[in-house]
């Protein structure tokens, strides 16, 4: 009967040990939930720049609930002296199996502090390219043109070669255009320019560079190199490829193709 006594009043201990937690992890999570909310609808918030924003994000949200948690653990009545050492111990082995995750924690840091590049740039790295959106804790994550997302862990983009198309506002269009070698250089020349006057998006400082670039196998290569707005970037390229096309046409220039021959013995 004592032993009975002793279950029943373990039983009860133990369970109101467990209630106690899970309502502090309840609670403390719908806290947290609050508290991010009313942050995000801060007016303060909304000033920071959007690529501290998803960093500072992840970053508080997971703060927080590790606080939930201790607090949780401490409600059970364990001692924080002995949770502490608990953790210490198994420290090592912890930094072992999520050594991955602190390296992309170590790379999104890196990303933050030196910025190579922020929310909304178009980047090419780590094998992948599209527009950034997110730069979390662990992971940045891209938008390809196609609408596909794209998953980056931050150690892999922060530690390989990066190409950044948003530093700048303007970039430079360079298209290649092949004609017959009996073509006239000027007239070449004069037909390219005539398109590349009337598209207002090519702007007129730099000038437009228009060259005979090579004596090709069976055609002169002629090199187009034009000035615009980054975000006028691929319409430019493909008007152009377009118009010329249509403006050759017009002037009678042969645009060459590979011939076949037959003669008959």
């Amino acid at each position: 009967m004592i032993i009975l006594d002793e279950l029943k009043k373990i039983g009860l201990e133990m369970g109101t040990k467990f209630i106690m937690v899970l309502a502090v992890l309840v609670i403390g999570f719908k806290i947290v939930s609050f508290i991010e909310h009313r942050v995000m609808k801060n007016r303060s918030w909304i000033k920071i720049d959007p690529t501290l924003q998803s960093f500072l994000k992840s970053f508080m949200k997971i703060a927080l609930k590790m606080m939930v948690i201790v607090t949780a653990i401490y409600s059970a009545g364990v001692e924080m002296t002995t949770f502490v050492a608990v953790i210490g111990a198994a420290g090592l082995a912890i930094g072992l199996a999520l050594q991955g995750s602190l390296s992309n924690l170590a790379g999104g840091v890196l990303i933050i502090g030196l910025r190579p590049f922020k929310v909304g740039d178009y980047v090419e790295g780590a094998g992948q390219a599209g527009t950034v959106t997110e730069i979390g804790l662990f992971y940045t994550h891209l938008t390809t043109p196609d609408n596909k997302a794209v998953i980056i862990p931050n150690a892999s983009i922060a530690n390989s070669s990066l190409v950044n198309y948003g530093v700048f506002p303007t970039r430079r269009v360079d298209l290649d255009f092949s004609v017959a070698y009996h073509s006239q250089i000027k007239l070449v020349k004069s037909v390219i320019l005539d398109v590349v006057e009337r598209n207002e998006l090519i702007m007129k400082d730099p000038e437009p560079f228009i060259r005979l670039a090579k004596h090709g196998a069976s055609s002169l290569d002629f090199k187009l190199r034009v000035w615009v707005k980054s975000t006028d970037y691929w319409d430019v390229y493909f008007t152009l490829l377009e118009e010329v096309k249509d403006a050759f046409d017009l002037a009678g220039i042969e645009i060459p193709y590979p011939h076949v021959v037959v003669q008959q013995g």
